[in-house]
Parts: C-alpha cells; sequence; structure tokens
C-alpha cells in the first residue's frame, strides 16, 4: 500500500501511524499518517472487496467531477498481502450544524440536477457487500424492478425469506408501475447509499459524503435513503425543495425506493427486517389501491 501511495502521490510514503476507526460493520478502517500527511484507508479480504474498492473509488471520481458535493478524493486503490486496500484523502469530520447540512440539501438537488444519459452506470458495484448491476436501460421502471427489487426479492428467498413476501413482492414488481402515472424521471447520478451514516461536515463546516454506491437513476431514490435511519434535519430537505421541487407521488415512491434497501438489509443482516420489508410491501400495494 505505502507503494502505492506513494506512486499515486509522486512522493514517497511510509506509515509511522496507524489509527484503528469504526463506523464500518463491512470494512476495516485506519487513519495512516507518515507525520505529515494522513490519509483514510479500507481493507478487506481481496476476494471480497477488490472490485468493490475499485467501484468506489470510480464513484468518488465521478461525484467530485461535477463539483457540486464535496467528497474524499482516492488516492490509490489495490491489493496486499491478500488484503484489498482503498486509500482516500483523510478529511477530519466536526459540527456543520443545521448550516452544513442545509447547504449539503443544495449540493445535493445541484448534483441531481446534472442531467445523465441511461439509467444505470458505466460497471457494477455494490450495496454493503450486495451485488449491484447497472446494467444500462432507456427505461426506469424496468431497470428498478429486474435490477433492483426483483434481485433483492430473489435473494431473500434464496436465503429463507421466500412464502408470503415473495408472493406478495411479485404482485408488487407488476403493479408498481401505477406509482409513475404522471411521473417520468430523468437520470441522475445518485450517492446510491446516501443515510445520515454517510455523510457529514468538516471541522471547517463543508458537507462532505463518503461510501457511495453510485448509478444513475431517479434523484427521488437518493432522497429517500436520507429519511432512512435517523433521517437528515428539517432544513437539509427544506433547502433541496426550495432548489429543486419534489413532484407529486414522492412519498408513495420513497417506500418504494427504501424498500429496496430494506430487503437489502434482510440479505445481510435477517433479523426484524422481514417484518418490516412486509409492512412495507403491503402498505405499497394497498396505496395502489
Amino acid at each position: 500500500m505505502e507503494q502505492r501511495v506513494g506512486a499515486m502521490t509522486d512522493r514517497r510514503f511510509i506509515a509511522r501511524q496507524r489509527q484503528p476507526l469504526g463506523g464500518g460493520c463491512i470494512n476495516q478502517a485506519w487513519r495512516v499518517g507518515d507525520g505529515e500527511r494522513d490519509f483514510f484507508v479500507k481493507t478487506n479480504s481481496a476476494t471480497v472487496a477488490q472490485s468493490m474498492f475499485e467501484a468506489e473509488a470510480a464513484g468518488l471520481m465521478e461525484l467530485a467531477a461535477t463539483g457540486t458535493v464535496r467528497v474524499p478524493p482516492p488516492v490509490a486503490h489495490g491489493v496486499a498481502a491478500g488484503l484489498a486496500f482503498l486509500v482516500l484523502e483523510y478529511l477530519p469530520l466536526g459540527r456543520g450544524g443545521t448550516r452544513g447540512l442545509e447547504m449539503l440539501g443544495r449540493r445535493l438537488a445541484a448534483l441531481h440536477r446534472i442531467p445523465q444519459p441511461f439509467f444505470g452506470w458505466r460497471r457494477d458495484n455494490a450495496i454493503g457487500l450486495t451485488p449491484q448491476p447497472n446494467d444500462r436501460s432507456d427505461d426506469w421502471i424496468a431497470f428498478w424492478r429486474e435490477r433492483r427489487l426483483g434481485l433483492q426479492l430473489e435473494r431473500a428467498a434464496r436465503n429463507g425469506h421466500g412464502g408470503e413476501l415473495r408472493r406478495r413482492g411479485e404482485q408488487l414488481l407488476a403493479r408498481f408501475e401505477g406509482l409513475f402515472v404522471a411521473y417520468r424521471p430523468a437520470p441522475a447520478l445518485l450517492h446510491g447509499d446516501l443515510w445520515s451514516g454517510n455523510a457529514g461536515c468538516t471541522v471547517d463546516g463543508e458537507p462532505v459524503i463518503f461510501d457511495p454506491a453510485c448509478y444513475y437513476g431517479d434523484r427521488e431514490a437518493d432522497l429517500a435513503m436520507t429519511e432512512l435511519f435517523g433521517g437528515f434535519p428539517e432544513r437539509f430537505y427544506a433547502a433541496y425543495q426550495e432548489a429543486l421541487p419534489l413532484d407529486v407521488g414522492y412519498p408513495q415512491r420513497r417506500t418504494l425506493y427504501n424498500l429496496y434497501h430494506i430487503l437489502n438489509h434482510l440479505n445481510l443482516f435477517g433479523g426484524g427486517y422481514r417484518v418490516q420489508a412486509g409492512h412495507m410491501i403491503d402498505w405499497l400495494l394497498a396505496e395502489l389501491g
């Protein structure tokens, strides 16, 4: 890793400090420094994470290139001694407060306003440890049915969560197009995994997002996930709405989009997510009439 960092920064790097960091349940994370520079480093088994880290680096680079929301720039990635690694610029985080998250709402809207050529992405990636296929599509409803919800329901059935959940889920797959009767989303670059744990503010108060699972999709999918797992402050949503108002029907589609993440949590962690997923499916079917 040290040689790779040195090669990519044109400056020799020898790690002298290694501080383990918490906050993740999938990878190991470290703050690594040489006394002058610090980097944030993720590691995991090469068989698990090499492709995943490559895709994450590509997503961070594409997000950074938009000039909208700040991200930690990727420095290097590769494999050493059987471990995949991803090295990012280390950004000390502080308390951005309401002002920082209000700024994040406006910048997320600016990101979503940039038009993209299709739904999907230029490569597959992962949501957590779950493979996330991003084959190009011009049909958002088909993309969401085939490459998002449908795959999670199939995985849930293989994990022993079939039965009524699978039966009701298939009914939803056949009917959820009804939530898009008067709404035609345009492709936008999405963070893809934007919950409160993947956003913060630097010590200077500038908002930053990280740990992306990027693809081109309906902007509502990004905003929907911000409302999961604690959500963001109200000023974040007000700032987003002021910059890029949401369409009618978002509350129903929000549940549709968040169902994908709840099913993914069911497949990764089990537990009570099956009950939550079932309630969400039943609510959506009732909304569809």
